[in-house]
């Protein structure tokens, strides 16, 4: 599915090289979104070579352009 398509579904901010915060594992971690899979968003999390699938709503937080984390 589509960037596009999470951000209809979702009703999120979502998109390709935005900043996000990711609390699910009780630290904050940050990253930025690559793409999506299937329903979910692609990140790259801050200082990891691969990234990762996640929920686009739980316990995702999209970051403003002009905040840095």
């Amino acid at each position: 599915m589509s960037i596009e398509y999470i951000v209809e579904a979702y009703k999120v901010p979502a998109k390709v090289c935005g900043r996000v915060r990711y609390t699910g594992y009780g630290v904050p971690q940050c990253g930025v979104i690559t793409g999506t899979r299937n329903a979910h968003i692609l990140v790259l999390m801050d200082g990891s070579t691969e990234d990762r699938p996640y929920h686009p709503t739980w316990q995702m937080e999209y970051l403003p352009e002009d905040q840095k984390p």
